[in-house]
């Protein structure tokens, strides 16, 4: 069962998965996946924090075809993107042949989104991706959770753990595909694109009106993270999508129609702008603070385990942490 590559996704750095190789040779499923990680690529601590807020941010319109694939050795951007783009998936014909696979092509397994940072798993055995997508497919259909998400929230949820359920549809405005809550959905709706979304939510550690949070999607739809925090009151940090959904007034925050809310980039209030060491026109550009961190696998063999591999959090969402005083275990 080999063939199977996992690459963690490190905006700061990037590093392997544990105990997957992310080089010319592939390793099997039964390869332990606990062991220590180590730092590829420059050992140079960064600056001050007012200095360099978003520290090793790559940005794949700002390097060249080439570079990219070099850099997804280890890394991913965005899957699909428009004609023409730079994409995960326009590059592994070239990611393959860097890598040495010869005429075996690569395909995604699992990946986090665009704006999102966290594991990616390619595959170049046709057999292997199908074993885990079917064991994706079931885990999904009996509720059991194969990936976790690390998200910090401005705002901090009303309960320390629970579940979201939302009926959601896409809908195009202004030219944006945009994510938008149904209330009591019917079947023509169902019948129509809406889709009934669920997620688990855990928060590890709050402070300065912020939470870190676990997240894990029992649901596949497009920003439904994004979506479901957003109608906590909790937007995600770096949300410049959906958080102009959550107003404050009188220290009481509500949700404004998602059908007339235009997406704009997130207004952080002075308070918490001071404690990220960030300026409004930084705070501009924040960026998503969504991270796949989690990831499980079946095991060799049908009773033995699932595999849990680990993405190590960004230097951005690293540092994060550290303004706010939060601590991830």
């Amino acid at each position: 069962m080999g063939g199977c590559r996992v690459l963690g996704q490190v905006w700061g750095g990037w590093r392997r998965g544990p105990g997957v190789r992310a080089a010319r040779t592939a390793s099997s499923f039964g390869t332990e996946a606990r062991h220590q990680q180590q730092r590829r690529g420059s050992s140079k601590r960064s600056g001050p924090l007012d200095d360099q807020p978003f520290s090793g941010l790559l940005r794949p319109e700002n390097v060249s075809r080439e570079e990219l694939v070099d850099v997804l050795r280890a890394a991913v951007v965005d899957q699909k993107g428009k004609p023409g783009e730079l994409t995960l998936l326009s590059v592994l014909p070239e990611l393959s042949q860097s890598l040495g696979l010869g005429e075996r092509e690569l395909q995604v397994v699992r990946a986090s989104g665009k704006e999102t940072s966290g594991l990616v798993l390619l595959s170049s055995c046709p057999q292997t991706a199908s074993r885990l997508q079917k064991f994706f497919t079931h885990s999904q259909r009996a509720r059991r959770p194969t990936v976790t998400y690390c998200a910090v929230t401005d705002g901090i949820p009303a309960t320390s753990e629970g579940k979201i359920q939302a009926a959601l549809k896409l809908e195009h405005i202004d030219g944006v595909n945009l994510v938008v809550p149904v209330k009591s959905p019917s079947r023509k709706d169902i019948l129509e694109g809406v889709k009934r979304t669920l997620s688990y939510f855990r928060v590890v550690a709050m402070g300065s009106g912020c939470a870190l949070v676990q997240l894990q999607p029992l649901t596949a739809f497009p920003s439904q993270l994004q979506a479901h925090m957003a109608l906590q009151l909790c937007p995600l940090l770096g949300d410049h999508m959906y958080s102009a959904r959550v107003a404050t007034v009188l220290g009481q925050r509500f949700l404004l129609p998602a059908e007339s809310t235009r997406p704009q980039r997130q207004v952080l209030d002075e308070a918490l702008l001071r404690r990220l060491h960030l300026t409004p026109s930084q705070a501009a550009q924040l960026p998503l603070h969504l991270h796949l961190h989690c990831l499980y696998l079946p095991g060799a063999r049908p009773r033995d385990p699932p595999i849990k591999l680990l993405a190590p959090l960004p230097s951005y969402f690293s540092r994060t942490l550290h303004c706010l005083g939060l601590h991830y275990q």
